[in-house]
């Protein structure tokens, strides 16, 4: 006993250090996750971001905080983004990663900054999600404005439209230098910040749809959940979304991993996902 007691009082000072570097951490990735109060919901509003038609209220949205690597190759502490409280832990971790590899991001600011104009966010190379608007060119509520998609550097990766001459429109303009997807071409140096790098980044984190798969329109910024799922979060709190979220993410992944590879291997892991009850 006496020994035992020895040990325990050498063994203290570490297990209270570790006890306060566990608290800190938990406080560090709370602090990174804030809730829209009301004068962010009464902003949110009068800047046109959202509005009384929205999918989901404030109280089902939160801010991720994250730190990136910017194009000039230093870290930056200043990212913002506006997602679905359901799916915030997991944008934390997507950030997170995208730091870890230093994955170029120009900036992310809220659309508040814009007033929710789509193009104004994308000339000025913003990452971006929440945005209460439509489908481009159609009168359905986009998955921005479930706050579940998620817009990456807009001039690396452009939205693509195409007229009946089958002429190609590049949003933003300046996105039209990078109608060649290729980040590696001869003689040329390398690009940053292009999407096709992190595709299977987003989808581990449940957002399984990327716009670049697309024919037309192509969206090479654009990553987003199924909209059937969106819809069945946004009829629930933000703490049960949370549980139905992960929940959605973990059977998704447990797919991937047993499924055998195909053409058809992701829709048919996305499909199995959605059935699934948690």
């Amino acid at each position: 006993m006496p020994i035992f007691s020895c040990i325990l009082r050498r063994l203290l000072p570490f297990l209270a250090l570790a006890v306060l570097f566990h608290g800190a951490q938990a406080a560090e990735s709370s602090s990174r996750l804030v809730d829209i109060d009301h004068a962010a919901c009464r902003a949110l509003h009068d800047s046109g971001v959202m509005h009384a038609t929205a999918p989901v209220r404030c109280d089902q949205l939160r801010i991720v905080r994250f730190s990136y690597v910017g194009f000039d190759g230093r870290q930056h502490n200043d990212g913002e983004i506006m997602v679905m409280a359901a799916a915030a832990e997991h944008v934390q971790a997507i950030f997170d990663a995208l730091l870890k590899r230093k994955f170029a991001i120009a900036g992310a600011r809220l659309m508040n900054r814009y007033n929710g104009d789509d193009q104004a966010s994308m000339r000025d190379n913003n990452s971006s999600a929440f945005n209460d608007r439509a489908v481009i060119g159609a009168s359905a509520p986009s998955l921005h404005a479930y706050g579940l998609a998620i817009d990456l550097n807009p001039v690396q990766n452009p939205f693509l439209q195409f007229g009946e001459d089958g002429k190609a429109t590049f949003s933003p303009d300046a996105g039209s230098r990078y109608a060649n997807r290729l980040q590696q071409r001869p003689g040329k140096p390398a690009r940053k910040g292009m999407a096709e790098d992190v595709v299977a980044l987003f989808a581990e984190h449940g957002f399984v749809i990327w716009g670049g798969d697309w024919d037309a329109p192509i969206d090479y910024q654009h990553f987003q959940t199924s909209r059937a799922l969106a819809k069945r979060l946004a009829a629930l709190p933000a703490a049960e979304g949370r549980a139905v979220f992960s929940a959605y993410v973990q059977r998704y992944r447990s797919c991937m991993r047993e499924k055998p590879s195909g053409n058809d291997r992701q829709s048919a892991c996305i499909t199995s996902a959605e059935r699934t009850q948690p």
